[in-house]
């Protein structure tokens, strides 16, 4: 994966990842990757690779870009795309009631 200049984060990017430390996780800001998602959160043993969307814009303004489809179909791991802190708050919810 390579670095990408000046890449653009969504509006509520800052907003997600401090909702994910605000509830324990571990994150790690990767948005300047190509090919790759957001943020990646940890909390014990889960790691989630996220992909931030601003859930405020229209839906053909949210869609993933190619390399962002790439990312998602070859990551063996767990992917969420998060739009809200509520979607932070709910992948939470699903780590508590496991």
């Amino acid at each position: 994966m390579s670095f990408r200049r000046a890449a653009k984060k969504d509006a509520n990017h800052n907003e997600i990842a401090n909702a994910f430390v605000s509830l324990g996780y571990s994150v790690l800001d990767v948005s300047q990757l190509k090919n790759c998602c957001d943020l990646i959160a940890a909390k014990g043993t889960r790691t989630i690779a996220v992909e931030v969307k601003d859930g405020a814009k229209p839906p053909s303004a949210r869609k993933l870009s190619e390399g962002e489809v790439k990312f998602k179909d070859c990551w063996l791991g767990e992917w969420a795309l998060v739009e809200s802190v509520d979607d932070v708050i709910c992948l939470h919810r699903l780590e508590n009631a496991a």
